[in-house]
């Protein structure tokens, strides 16, 4: 084996444990120190058993030298030490996803009693498309059914991006499915009944269908939708009101894409400078941000939204703060983390009251934005409550190589690496947000209807300081024509989470410095 410094040792793994990719001068001397990963017998092991192997210690043992090294106690998931010692080669385990479905059950939340880990995953690159590099490839289409009064269930689009092969065509929000290739069995029938099942591969799987659309007016429109590749556009829709002589700012917010791709702006920082822009152009004293189906993403997006929200004086306080496991807190310069993020500076509106909708679907970055603004603003949240995501990730793409050392890309995990709490050190909130009024998500309204139920009572706060106190089943029964969204018809496949590529980037610097 080649003989190689320490100190450049290190640089190499780091930057392969977290990125997959090193720079050429440590390319051939980290292959030199990590062989194929073999077993007792010197047997090399298969893909799926190099994954299952690695992914283990990767979480509990340490992420250096991509799992192999035991010399260094730093395992990454946030509850590794409520997780006991297993043999990641197991015949119990068919696969890491098998694995990781275990290493889940663990950690206990003894206020409901389940699991607080409804969130590790593996992925093979799609998630970083999305979040990291703000790439789509499929119809950008959301779906869920909705009732009316009756309980009858009709298939309608929750949203598209402006930018997809169905926004490109026109499809909108309250758009009715009447039809799928032809067939109009396209009726509730419970989660995996043909009928859902057929409709979930037409949207999120199929490369290529025909859709019937109601349209609000009652015509009909068959359109060929195809899977394309996109820059996803998070600004679903934006506009400004005047409520009791108070102009009021609303956009809608769908997903925490990357505001920067290799240090270059992307779309979504673009749209958002418009957005704010426009709203301080019009001396909005009110915000309402819709983040209803919005899963979270980039924790950096995050940052860089409540520095647009947030008044002026926040400049240099904190934002919030990291909890990491015992190793790695104890560890942190080490392992190239921080414990908390500070304002660089706020924006220039001069708001009164900041509103945020969310649902059961609002995810992660979408509370982290939310929570953050707490201690220094009036914040409030209309609608339900949040899906319950206090936690985050780092990405580390798995590798290993084959006996003639050509590396080989397994998998990317994604598991619970830290916690966050803002700077009155509130957070926790695995069960969700709680609302502070509840509001109905009628799917057949468009977006910025002033007939939104969400708009209906955030404008009636805003005029006289109570909400409207009008329910569902009173709407419903003056306008038969409403449908409500039942959102655990359809499951989102979307990325739901935040992850902190930013931190993963001031590792590799650190370990680029090292190698001078």
């Amino acid at each position: 084996m080649k003989n190689i410094s320490e100190k450049h040792f290190m640089a190499c793994l780091l930057l392969a444990v977290f990125f997959g990719s090193y720079l050429p001068s440590c390319q051939k001397n980290f292959k030199d120190t990590a062989p194929a990963i073999t077993n007792n017998s010197s047997k090399q092991l298969s893909d799926a058993d190099s994954l299952k192997y690695l992914m283990y210690r990767i979480m509990q043992v340490s992420y250096v030298n991509g799992g192999r090294d035991s010399s260094n106690n730093l395992p990454t998931y946030y509850w590794y030490n409520q997780v006991p010692k297993l043999d990641p080669l197991s015949s119990a385990y068919d696969s890491a996803d098998m694995l990781l479905g275990n290493m889940k059950n663990y950690a206990i939340n003894q206020a409901t009693g389940n699991p607080y880990d409804k969130y590790s995953f593996l992925d093979h690159g799609e998630v970083a498309g999305e979040i990291q590099q703000g790439v789509a490839g499929d119809l950008g289409m959301e779906i869920s059914y909705a009732k009316d009064q009756a309980n009858n269930y009709f298939l309608y689009v929750l949203s598209t991006d402006k930018n997809s092969p169905a926004g490109l065509v026109g499809v909108n929000r309250g758009w009715q499915i009447t039809a799928i290739n032809g067939n109009n069995n396209v009726g509730y029938d419970g989660g995996s009944g043909p009928n859902v099942t057929r409709v979930i591969n037409a949207v999120y799987k199929d490369a290529q269908a025909s859709f019937t659309f109601k349209k609000p007016d009652g015509t009909l429109v068959t359109q060929s939708l195809s899977k394309a590749v996109y820059q996803i556009n998070p600004i679903l829709f934006d506009s400004v009101y005047n409520v009791s002589g108070k102009n009021v700012g609303y956009f809608v917010f769908n997903t925490f894409s990357s505001v920067t791709n290799n240090n270059a702006p992307t779309i979504t920082k673009q749209e958002l400078d418009r957005v704010f822009s426009k709203f301080q152009s019009a001396g909005i004293s009110s915000l309402i941000v819709d983040l209803r189906y919005n899963h979270g993403g980039s924790v950096a997006t995050a940052e860089y939204l409540d520095g647009l929200i947030a008044p002026a004086s926040v400049k240099g306080k904190v934002m919030y703060n990291y909890l990491y496991n015992d190793r790695l807190t104890a560890n942190l310069r080490q392992a190239g983390l921080q414990d908390k993020v500070l304002f660089s500076g706020g924006g220039n509106l001069q708001l009164n009251h900041v509103f945020f909708i969310g649902r059961s679907g609002t995810a992660s970055a979408s509370e982290l934005t939310l929570n953050n603004l707490k201690p220094y603003m009036d914040v409030k949240l209309v609608g339900d409550t949040t899906y319950g995501k206090p936690v985050g990730f780092f990405s580390f793409h798995i590798t290993d190589f084959d006996a003639a050392g050509n590396e080989k890309s397994l998998a990317d995990l994604y598991a619970i690496n830290f916690e966050t709490r803002n700077a009155n050190n509130q957070g926790g909130y695995f069960n969700g947000l709680i609302p502070d009024a509840l509001a109905s998500d009628y799917i057949n309204v468009p977006w910025g209807n002033t007939a939104d139920d969400h708009l209906v009572k955030i404008f009636k706060y805003i005029s006289t300081g109570a909400y409207a106190r009008v329910s569902s089943s009173e709407r419903m029964a003056k306008d038969p024509s409403l449908r409500l969204s039942v959102p655990s018809t359809i499951p989102s496949l979307r990325f739901n989470g935040m992850v902190d590529y930013r931190i993963s980037n001031q590792i590799k610097e650190a370990a680029k410095r090292k190698m001078k």
